[in-house]
């Protein structure tokens, strides 16, 4: 997997404004003008020529990266346009499964449930393609501290409500020489069905048993203070003092940044090569060989490595009602993962570019996309 440097936390460079309104529509075409009758079966390049709106909703962690993806497909195809809604993975999901949008984006692989509810709605299985690799920062909001050290189980029991000041002893011990101050914690997750809460509860859970008990889930099971999609919770931590909480990293700005104990003693700060090193450890675990579903590795060995990391894909119906629409989301989901696609958005948020190997996967899978 390409990989970016370590240290890199510069934010990207600007993006081209991108609205964001979701062209609803009730039917299971959710596009505009239809394009020639060409086959979009056997091949997941993009046509010479494209035309009509290209509906998606979800995880608003993609935000950021596909602004990028935007401009640089409807550069190429001057006749199309996507708009994506990003309304968290659970929104978008329901949005998917009611026939509102083409594709979804989630930062969670379905559940059994959907998956056949998925099924139900596309006639046939649906699939996961992996077009966002993110680290996922977790952010605080201290006078003069920039950074922090913290292992699993010190962020378990602070979110989990157990460790209540910043100057508690065993935040202290991670972080020598820090001047922590005599202020409660706030912590802020998510208020809506997010991909990322799922992930980061997911991982608790996973590194720390003991003091995250609560399985991993989209929506957070507990009390307190909660922000609405990611912008919600970054406004939070950057307006309250004392507060933390978990964003996708393209979004931490210049709020202090924890840096997570891995495998060994060492600290690791939310970084595409140590989001990658975890992936590599990582197994895909689908329905079939197409569908490129991860089980993510939550303890990885590799020193180096970011443990807690984001998976981001765009669901995908194996099968469209209309050619158009297969063509309009086998060659925008193709152009999102390839090399350009996805150095762009690395450059735009942080992200870690998918390997070559997986985009040959990403390739076969859409090639077998197909009309009813």
């Amino acid at each position: 997997m390409k990989n970016l440097k370590h240290t890199r936390r510069i934010a990207g460079a600007a993006i081209i404004a991108l609205s964001m309104t979701l062209a609803a529509c009730g039917s299971d075409n959710p596009t505009g003008t239809e394009s020639g009758n060409k086959s979009a079966e056997g091949g997941s390049s993009a046509p010479a020529e494209l035309s009509g709106t290209l509906a998606g909703a979800g995880a608003s962690s993609q935000k950021a990266a596909i602004a990028a993806w935007k401009a640089g497909f409807e550069q190429e195809q001057k006749g199309a346009k996507v708009e994506y809604d990003p309304v968290g993975s659970g929104s978008g999901v329901k949005k998917f499964l009611a026939k509102e949008v083409s594709f979804a984006g989630s930062d969670e692989v379905l559940k059994e449930k959907d998956q056949a509810a998925a099924e139900e709605r596309c006639g046939s299985p649906a699939l996961h393609i992996p077009v966002y690799i993110s680290p996922i920062a977790v952010v605080f909001n201290l006078d003069g501290v920039e950074k922090l050290n913290l292992s699993a189980p010190v962020i378990a029991k602070i979110f989990a409500g157990k460790i209540t000041k910043w100057n508690d002893p065993a935040i202290a011990a991670e972080n020598a020489g820090v001047a922590l101050p005599d202020l409660d914690i706030t912590p802020v997750h998510r208020a809506d069905g997010s991909g990322t809460t799922y992930n980061f509860t997911q991982w608790m859970h996973a590194a720390a048993p003991e003091d995250w008990t609560n399985e991993a889930n989209k929506k957070w099971p507990l009390e307190g203070t909660n922000g609405e999609k990611t912008q919600g919770v970054v406004d939070l931590v950057k307006n309250g003092k004392g507060s933390i909480g978990y964003v996708d990293d393209s979004a931490a700005g210049t709020l202090g940044i924890v840096q997570v104990k891995g495998s060994g003693d060492q600290y690791v700060a939310p970084n595409a090569e140590g989001a990658a090193k975890t992936l590599d450890e990582s197994e895909l675990a689908g329905k079939s060989d197409l569908d490129l579903a991860f089980k993510i590795n939550r303890t990885p060995k590799a020193a180096d490595a970011y443990p807690l990391i984001l998976v981001s894909y765009d669901v995908v119906c194996s099968t469209y009602p209309d050619d158009n629409t297969a063509k309009l989301v086998k060659a925008f989901v193709s152009y999102e993962t390839s090399e350009a696609g996805q150095n762009a958005a690395a450059q735009a948020a942080k992200s870690a570019p998918l390997s070559a190997n997986l985009r040959e996967k990403i390739a076969k899978s859409l090639d077998s996309i197909k009309v009813k």
